[in-house]
């Protein structure tokens, strides 16, 4: 299926049937394919109605396909660019074996959940099934007997209840759905930080939140047992922390855990107090890590954490950056790849400075109407679902936030720039050699970068090569997401922070 338009570039569409990758390791297929020279676009990804769209809007005709079938769209220079660039994703996609590939004895390979564990001794199933899929492959893996991490997004509320109360009855774990972090015994799954083994337990219904707090603890020599994400919803009314509970019942029992911590926004106060009572009666300390509660950032919780085990805290040491002070009458605007690191900086931001809009506002009334496009003081998810259609995450990507950043440095409204930078499995290879350069026309404009990078020494990408990569383009370099949000205020202007 190729299209060649005379003068113009060509593009050709190819499917792939019977295999299946995850949605990570497809979105990190497709950069590498869309960054080779003389490539326009890239998309590789499952053929779900989602994809489907997003691959006519490219332009494509797409024949009759199955969401099992995976795309491999291009758009190149010329022919051998195109033939170079579709040999490179069969080369990215050799190196990780697809699921519906026949095995290396010629054997069929399963096809269910259940199939898959009776050959095995696995005790925790991923799933990172499209949406529509995944409440019926979680289901297949809660009837194996499994732990199961629903990494997949876009299951509705309905099911998800359904689905946490059929796993109750089965006495196993559902980690999500939309649970991007979680570690099990040493092993990193979905978007994970490597950690040394330890004594703390963690709960989760947060992803960078729960990578950010495992990352600080990692710092002050503090291991992890486990992590547990339990999904964004969980601790909601309709949901009523019912993973929550049983992920500290789990860690209650593990001999490895000493101490649990739950990490979340704030709960409705009826859900907290079921939690924190059920917490009481487990005979283990458990610590409440809520954001939005005076004296639970992330970086506190880490604290108390490690003071809780008789050891000495130390505060990350920052960086200093080449400008100390923001532009004279300028706002502040932060640009995050974590959610809950975003919501974390808005809470702080807002005690000094008032209302601040986001695409994922703290109240109704602080929305942003164009988040490509924010005015005044303003912070961006840039890993909200709605930004990522078409998108690889932001942690993987960074294309859509240099795009604003090199914006922000044009616009004299800009007065301090705040970004975070997540390290760890699953994530961009080399994050701050793309922002180095953006973020150094900003310092060299007289604009001030503060900047968090959430990693470990022991992070395939180099925690100290990544901090002093940032360093030498003239950031505010941070190990604590809310030492950084703080420091950025203070950058501001005093008669615009006083406000």
């Amino acid at each position: 299926m190729t299209d060649t338009a005379r003068g113009g570039p060509v593009r050709e569409l190819r499917l792939r049937t019977g295999s299946y990758l995850d949605s990570v390791t497809l979105m990190q297929v497709s950069k590498r394919v869309a960054e080779l020279p003389g490539v326009s676009a890239a998309l590789v990804a499952m053929a779900t109605d989602l994809n489907v769209e997003l691959v006519r809007d490219m332009g494509f005709d797409t024949p009759a396909v199955s969401p099992n079938d995976m795309l491999l769209a291009v758009e190149a220079a010329d022919a051998a660019t195109l033939e170079g660039a579709f040999d490179a994703a069969a080369e990215a996609l050799a190196a990780r074996p697809a699921t519906g590939d026949a095995a290396a004895t010629g054997s069929p390979a399963p096809v269910t959940v259940r199939a898959a564990a009776r050959g095995s001794a696995a005790t925790v199933a991923l799933i990172s099934t499209p949406g529509e899929h995944a409440f019926a492959d979680a289901i297949d893996a809660v009837d194996a007997g499994l732990h199961t991490m629903v990494f997949s997004d876009n299951m509705p509320l309905e099911q998800e209840v359904a689905l946490k109360e059929y796993a109750a009855r089965a006495g196993v774990l559902v980690m999500g759905p939309d649970c991007g972090t979680a570690v099990i015994g040493g092993v990193g799954l979905g978007f994970a930080n490597v950690v040394r083994s330890g004594p703390v337990g963690v709960v989760a219904a947060s992803g960078t939140g729960a990578q950010h707090l495992m990352c600080l603890l990692d710092g002050a020599g503090v291991g992890i047992s486990h992590c547990l994400g339990v999904g964004g919803r969980d601790l909601s009314t309709a949901v009523a922390g019912r993973s929550t509970l049983r992920a500290i019942d789990l860690l209650a029992a593990d001999p490895a855990t000493e101490q649990l911590v739950v990490v979340s926004k704030p709960a409705p106060a009826d859900v907290e107090e079921v939690v924190r009572a059920h917490a009481q009666t487990l005979g283990k300390p458990v610590r409440f890590g809520l954001l939005g509660q005076p004296g639970h950032t992330l970086t506190d919780t880490a604290r108390e954490t490690v003071e809780a085990l008789g050891r000495e805290w130390t505060e990350p040491t920052p960086r200093a950056g080449s400008v100390a002070a923001g532009r004279p009458g300028g706002s502040l605007l932060g640009l995050f790849s974590g959610g809950t690191l975003c919501d974390e900086a808005m809470l702080l931001a807002a005690e000094a400075l008032g209302p601040v809009a986001s695409n994922i506002p703290l109240r109704p009334e602080w929305a942003l109407p164009d988040p490509l496009r924010p005015a005044g003081h303003a912070m961006v998810d840039l890993g909200d679902d709605r930004l990522t259609r078409g998108r690889p995450h932001p942690m993987i990507d960074q294309t859509l936030r240099i795009e604003m950043l090199r914006r922000a440095v044009e616009d004299p409204g800009t007065g301090v720039l705040l970004l975070d930078v997540v390290l760890g499995l699953g994530a961009a290879e080399d994050p701050t050699a793309d922002l180095a350069e953006p973020v150094r026309r900003a310092t060299e404009a007289g604009l001030p970068v503060v900047a968090t990078v959430v990693g470990t020494h022991d992070d395939p990408q180099d925690l100290d090569r990544q901090v002093e990569t940032l360093h030498r383009a003239g950031a505010w370099v941070f190990g604590s997401n809310a030492a950084a949000a703080r420091h950025a205020v203070r950058l501001l202007d005093s008669e615009e922070a006083a406000r």
